[in-house]
C-alpha cells in the first residue's frame, strides 16, 4: 500500500508540474504576441524614418558613386561601356531589389566584335610547347586517317608544327 501512495504522489506531482509548464508556456506566447505587436506597431509608426534613411544610405552610396568616376575623370556613359558590361543586360533595382544590381549572361551579338587577343600561343599554354606540338601532330595524323585532311596539308601543318622551312620537302609519316 506504501508503494501505491508513492506512485499516486508522483503522478500528482507530474501533473501539476506539467500544469505550471503549460502555464509558462501560455504566459511566454502572450508576451512574445506583446512583442511583436509593439515591434510591429513602432515599425508602422516610424515607417517614415526607416524609409527615408534608406533613401539617405542609397543617395550616399550614389554619391560615393559619382564621386569615384569623377575622380577617375569618366562619365557614367563611359563607365557602363567597360568590357565586363559589353554584350550584358543591365538590371538595377532599388525598392523591390533593396538597391541591387545585376548582369545578365554575355549575349553573341554579330554587330558587337568580339575582342581578339594577339598574344602568342606558347604564352597561354600551361604544357610543355614540346609536348603540345606532339599532341597536335597527333590530332593532325587522326584528321588524315579519317580523310579529313590531304596529305599535303598534312604535311604542310607539320612542317609549320615543326617549324620547317615550306620550301623544303618533308616526308609523310605517321
Amino acid at each position: 500500500m506504501l508503494f501505491k501512495e508513492n506512485k499516486n504522489k508522483e503522478g500528482l506531482f507530474k501533473s501539476i508540474a506539467l500544469a505550471y509548464f503549460v502555464l509558462i508556456m501560455h504566459i511566454l506566447l502572450a508576451a512574445a504576441l506583446g512583442l511583436v505587436v509593439i515591434f510591429f506597431g513602432g515599425l508602422a509608426q516610424n515607417f517614415l524614418w526607416i524609409f527615408l534613411g534608406g533613401m539617405l544610405l542609397i543617395a550616399f552610396s550614389a554619391y560615393l558613386f559619382f564621386r569615384r568616376l569623377r575622380k577617375e575623370g569618366r562619365s557614367l556613359r563611359e563607365a557602363m561601356q567597360t568590357p565586363m558590361f559589353q554584350g550584358r543586360s543591365v538590371e538595377i533595382s532599388f525598392m523591390g531589389g533593396m538597391a541591387s544590381l545585376k548582369l545578365g549572361a554575355p549575349t553573341v551579338n554579330p554587330e558587337h566584335k568580339v575582342l581578339e587577343v594577339s598574344a602568342p600561343q606558347q604564352n597561354l599554354l600551361l604544357e610543355d610547347p614540346d609536348v603540345a606540338r606532339i599532341k597536335e601532330i597527333e590530332n593532325l595524323a587522326r584528321l588524315l586517317e579519317k580523310n579529313l585532311i590531304t596529305p599535303e596539308e598534312f604535311a604542310a601543318a607539320k612542317a609549320k608544327l615543326l617549324g620547317f622551312d615550306h620550301g623544303r620537302s618533308t616526308t609523310l609519316s605517321h
